[in-house]
């Protein structure tokens, strides 16, 4: 077993390994985010996230309407889907002053 790769080796295994329906939004999405940073409100990158997508060609629905069924009654919580991409990916945007991320390590 070879434990060591090469850079090239590791970006194609990456490469190989991205699901082809999000890996074009992804793009999407960080294009947006080099472009304005950190700062704005949702609605700011939501409304340029669809500039994006619609520039690439990449079909999508906005603020679609998803019913909330509980204990078999239909509730109208007006829950709304930010995006859905593709017809079957969907998207939550959410907008953070910072990540915090807290990492346990097992020594």
């Amino acid at each position: 077993m070879n434990l060591f790769t090469t850079e090239s080796q590791r970006h194609r295994e990456t490469e190989n390994s991205r699901d082809p329906r999000t890996s074009q939004i992804i793009g999407a999405a960080i294009e947006v985010h080099r472009f304005l940073g950190p700062g704005l409100l949702e609605s700011a990158y939501e409304e340029c996230l669809c500039h994006e997508l619609h520039l690439r060609e990449i079909s999508f629905a906005r603020q679609i309407e998803l019913p909330v069924e509980y204990k078999g009654i239909k509730l109208d919580c007006g829950y709304r889907v930010d995006l859905i991409v593709q017809e079957e990916v969907v998207l939550e945007l959410k907008c953070v002053e910072r990540v915090l991320l807290s990492m346990k390590l097992n020594c």
